[in-house]
């Protein structure tokens, strides 16, 4: 995602930099490469050049005519300008209320059931909720039965009633069920159009006053573009929600709802979903990404995901196998797990520094490691847990049943090697040039 206006960015950021003497004209045309890098991204017009006047406004209040570094101010003032334009800092959920009731709104394939199901799934594991779903989107087909389906994949029960064409006594009734089973969280999936009409408003709205929720949110497909923001506002009149979800982020999107719909509707935006997963969702913080829209990476996101999977037992498990040399291809098949469950891997990539740059052009998919993991389930237990002993004879049949080369499985034996040898260094704290 922001791949485009990432390297938009960047370029009109190089006028500055390439310029021996820095002139009102330089920033002037600075600004002007900035305005299309956002209009293209599909940002609003007046938001993008309501954003260029105020970053003129800054960068010749701070002097950048003057300055040293004019090309690393002006960054530094576009960065905390794009953080301000998407809301400056993150919104929490009000889960206040026994039970708290939270409505989705939106338009019909915009991912609110899917995005129901994350949150539920959020709140529950990280928050220690006990939450309950509400089947109220009646009219599409099997759209009851794939709540379901999602309820079972995260173990949260959902709330149906099966031939009742009523929304606002599905809801009161959930509601009341919630009460009565020690639900403290229920989250009410509401039925969406492929277009706004009075019919989906009017019931939205009738659910509302029925319930009282605590908080409402508006969900909205990233790849809709600027029409998302339309939508929002026409929502938004109707209903006053309290923040936006965007889902899809994930995609070939250009980004510009992001940095829209923010100013448009002065509605925090709350989560972002990142993928098809029920873990793949993440709270929304202006700051980091802003970071990674101007490629400077989001190492905090990425730590926090780190410790997320982090096993402290396990960890303690793979610190004395190593001070024993004796790491082998299962500890190494379970790192790769823990790698996998931090999420897409150009997503992961690109919160590091200058690593989601490097690999722009580099298809980086989830079966990156697939190859790896056939090797190594080709192997017997037996030679999982003694490397050493994989002979010419037992890489030739591994090869065989993975479907690789043996080409391939040399390979992978060398990088295990290689990786082993340097895990046992580090353990014993033997890195060259490194003091005890």
């Amino acid at each position: 995602m922001f791949e485009n206006l990432s390297d938009r960015l960047e370029r009109s950021f190089k006028i500055l930099k390439g310029q021996g003497t820095i002139t009102e004209i330089n920033v002037a045309e600075t600004l002007k490469e900035i305005r299309k890098a956002l209009i293209e991204a599909d940002v609003n017009y007046k938001v993008a050049k309501t954003f260029t006047d105020d970053v003129k406004k800054k960068a010749l209040g701070q002097n950048v005519l003057t300055s040293l570094q004019p090309g690393q101010l002006m960054v530094k003032i576009v960065h905390d300008e794009l953080a301000q334009l998407m809301g400056g800092s993150s919104v929490d959920i009000n889960l206040k209320g026994s039970p708290a009731v939270i409505l989705m709104s939106g338009l019909q394939g915009s991912g609110k059931t899917t995005f129901s199901g994350k949150l539920a799934n959020l709140l529950k594991s990280k928050r220690g909720k006990n939450p309950l779903l509400v089947a109220c989107d009646i009219y599409r087909p099997a759209a009851i039965e794939q709540l379901k389906v999602i309820g079972g994949q995260i173990n949260v029960p959902v709330y149906a009633e099966e031939g009742n064409m009523n929304a606002v006594q599905i809801a009161q009734h959930a509601v009341k069920f919630a009460k009565q089973n020690n639900h403290d969280l229920v989250i009410i999936d509401t039925a969406g159009r492929l277009a706004i009409d009075e019919q989906m408003m009017n019931e939205i709205a009738n659910i509302k006053a029925a319930i009282q929720p605590q908080e409402i949110l508006f969900v909205v497909d990233s790849m809709t573009g600027q029409d998302a923001v339309n939508t929002a506002k026409e929502f938004n009149e109707r209903l006053n929600f309290d923040g936006v979800i965007l889902t899809k982020l994930d995609g070939d999107t250009r980004g510009g709802a992001a940095l829209s719909i923010r100013s448009v509707v002065t509605k925090p935006i709350k989560f972002v979903g990142t993928g098809e997963k029920m873990d793949a969702l993440d709270t929304f913080y202006p700051e980091r990404m802003a970071d990674r829209i101007l490629g400077m990476g989001d190492i905090v996101s990425f730590v926090e995901r780190a410790q997320e999977m982090y096993d402290e037992e396990e960890s303690r498990r793979l610190s004395k196998k190593l001070a024993k040399n004796q790491f082998d291809f299962n500890d190494f098949l379970s790192q790769l797990q823990q790698i996998k469950k931090m999420g897409n891997l150009k997503d992961i990539a690109s919160m590091i520094p200058g690593v989601g740059k490097a690999l722009k052009d580099v298809e980086l998919d989830d079966n990156v490691f697939k190859s790896t993991e056939s090797i190594i389930y080709s192997m017997t237990p037996y030679e999982r847990e003694r490397p050493d002993s994989l002979n010419g004879s037992r890489r030739q049949r591994i090869a065989r049943g993975s479907g690789t080369s043996i080409q391939e499985v040399n390979r992978l034996l060398k990088q295990f090697d290689d990786m082993r040898k340097m895990m046992k260094m580090v353990s014993q704290n033997k890195m060259p040039g490194r003091k005890k």
